[in-house]
């Protein structure tokens, strides 16, 4: 069965939702509300950049080339982590330790470099440690069937520890290669170099999940598991590949933040997990409403962090950016819930 006809079988599956929406001829103001809707967040990131450079606390400080390189820069590595989260999460499933694979991969590439050992030996190791966690990951899900979030809750506990024991407690910022820290800090033709890896990978995903038969099976399970396994999809295979995945991608962030950060915090993992999911989930409020997609995830990246950035230098205090990523996750899950049951015709 090809991916045309097996999608079709899925849809048909779930009830005729699908069925019921296409052959609706949309009107002039139900587009117009689509494109609202699609690019509203957009429109808010625009609104927010205005505010902040010309609020006068904020308008000689966030308005320049500087300041937009380090946000660029700094939300390069987070952006990376919140397109690992997406992949699992477009087949409804949660991966909350790609923050702490990313910490890890750090601590340890960093660890790896300040001893001499050559820059691609510390890249493959960043990236082996990723694929082992995200397999690890993939195990106790599909085998196991244990609960995803359960599982990458454990899991990112864990590698809390793995940090502490392998650092107790330290930053590694010593003796490591010029080259990576320069790669890190630099820039190319005024845009920090760690943007170009991050639009590499977002073309990467963006392939992955749109242009390639495993990709649309996803979205297919997300929509309907129960559709998705009656028509033959091999869903353990489909979700274990999304740890994988998630895990490679947090790996290589992990990299990212010690070439960026020039060494490796035992902390930074953390810190990364809330802003990533909610970036991810945020995107099925953007661009495509209802669908979790790579473009919607790199909006909410910016949009998160203009207001961060500009919230930081009008004085706030650091507390007032827990608030925001903290309200961003819970209004995230929230569109992207009512979102998708509007998408799918679903009442409730």
């Amino acid at each position: 069965m090809n991916v045309a006809a097996e999608q079709e079988a899925v849809s048909s599956s779930s009830g005729g939702a699908e069925r019921t929406r296409s052959p609706r001829p949309r009107g002039s103001s139900s587009r117009v509300l689509g494109y609202l809707e699609a690019y509203a967040m957009v429109g808010l990131l625009v609104i927010v950049v205005l505010f902040f450079s010309f609020y006068s606390k904020t308008a000689d400080t966030f308005p320049t080339a500087a300041n937009l390189q380090a946000t660029i820069s700094n939300q390069a590595v987070i952006a990376v982590i919140a397109l690992a989260a997406l992949i699992p999460l477009v087949c409804n499933q949660w991966d909350l330790s790609v923050g702490a694979i990313a910490g890890l991969s750090s601590v340890f590439v960093a660890s790896a470099l300040s001893t001499g050992t050559p820059v691609w030996v510390g890249i493959l190791l960043g990236l082996g440690l990723g694929l082992l966690v995200g397999g690890f990951n993939a195990l106790i899900v599909t085998r196991l069937r244990v609960n995803a979030v359960i599982a990458t809750l454990g899991t990112a506990t864990i590698l809390e520890g793995v940090v502490n024991q392998k650092t107790n407690g330290l930053a590694v910022v010593s003796n490591l290669p010029a080259s990576i820290t320069n790669f890190g800090s630099g820039n190319w033709l005024g845009i920090p170099r760690t943007a170009y890896l991050l639009a590499i990978v977002a073309l990467v995903v963006y392939y992955l999940l749109i242009h390639t038969p495993a990709g649309r099976y996803l979205y297919a399970l997300g929509s309907n598991p129960k559709g998705a396994r009656l028509v033959g999809l091999q869903t353990r295979l489909l979700i274990a590949g999304t740890f994988i995945a998630a895990g490679l991608l947090s790996g290589l962030a992990g990299i990212m933040q010690v070439a960026r950060a020039g060494g490796a915090d035992p902390n930074v993992g953390a810190g990364f997990t809330l802003p990533a999911l909610a970036a991810a989930f945020l995107s099925a409020a953007a661009i495509k409403p209802g669908r979790y997609n790579v473009g919607g995830t790199l909006v909410a990246i910016f949009f998160l962090a203009a207001l961060n950035s500009g919230l930081n230098l009008a004085g706030a205090a650091p507390y007032v950016n827990s608030y925001v990523n903290g309200a961003a996750l819970i209004v995230g899950i929230g569109l992207a819930a009512n979102l998708g049951r509007k998408r799918t015709g679903e009442s409730g």
